[in-house]
């Protein structure tokens, strides 16, 4: 199975970043969250990647045409313009890197690589989230759902404490430190797609988590995976020190590999 990651997007909620690169190639312990995300789905055994570039996406292109030779030992012959490499740390992936435009919408991204993804059943995730989510799960359900796209859904935490106010309303009677929000599911990312579902998304302009979604859950086509284990996403700066801090602890809740 193929990996399909949209990468596109200009990421302005985190701007202290994203002005000078696509929010997917912000480094977390020195590897861009892409490579993190990437890996997840590694260690499931997929070796094919499509990530759906767009803004900035020249630096995904040159991270990955840099990238075995950055993981390698290496001898340059300057006088013959040569370069013989003897040993690699670099993983067995394939990885298609498509211009899919700086604004188009992520149901238009997915639209405009699905040459890219043949006929087969793939994976599909966001540029910017991490999680301990099991992969193998998610397409057992999908498969035994006979679905046309499957959702991993998640309760993320609420992101302030909970006060529970005495009777008289003056005093607290109880303190929740980030409690789980109300209860309801979100799409956390981490789909399994058919190839079918494509035809869900008009163009350009189809935000895949609208129309097509709607569309897919009102015909019956949409199921639903529950994670409730370890999702973070990054969508701001604050939350990036929060992987940092993570992944520095060298017990990082995603690193599964």
């Amino acid at each position: 199975m193929k990996a399909v990651i949209l990468a596109g997007g200009f990421g302005t909620r985190i701007s202290e970043e994203s002005t000078i690169r696509p929010k997917p190639m912000v480094e977390i312990g020195g590897k861009p969250i892409l490579w993190h995300i990437m890996k997840l789905y590694a260690a499931r055994g997929v070796a094919e990647f499509v990530i759906c570039a767009g803004y900035r996406g020249s630096m995904i292109k040159d991270y990955f045409a840099n990238y075995f030779l950055h993981r390698s030992d290496v001898t340059i012959d300057l006088a013959s313009s040569s370069i013989t490499t003897h040993s690699s740390d670099a993983e067995d992936w394939r990885v298609t890197i498509v211009d899919t435009g700086e604004d188009t919408m992520t149901g238009g991204r997915l639209k405009r690589v699905a040459a890219f993804v043949g006929d087969g059943t793939f994976f599909m995730t966001y540029g910017d989230c991490v999680s301990d989510v099991d992969l193998d799960a998610l397409l057992a359900v999908h498969r035994s759902e006979g679905a046309l796209a499957t959702v991993t859904a998640i309760q993320p935490p609420g992101r302030f404490g909970a006060l529970v106010l005495a009777e008289d309303h003056t005093r607290i009677s109880a303190f929740h430190e980030k409690p789980t929000g109300d209860g309801g599911w979100v799409n956390g990312g981490f789909f399994v797609v058919e190839p079918a579902a494509l035809d869900y998304v008009d163009g350009d302009a189809t935000v895949w988590e609208r129309e097509p979604l709607e569309r897919l859950a009102a015909d019956g086509n949409l199921a639903a995976y529950r994670h409730t284990g370890y999702w973070q996403n990054m969508d701001t700066l604050r939350d990036k020190m929060v992987l940092e801090r993570q992944w520095a602890s060298t017990a990082a809740p995603w690193k599964t590999w």
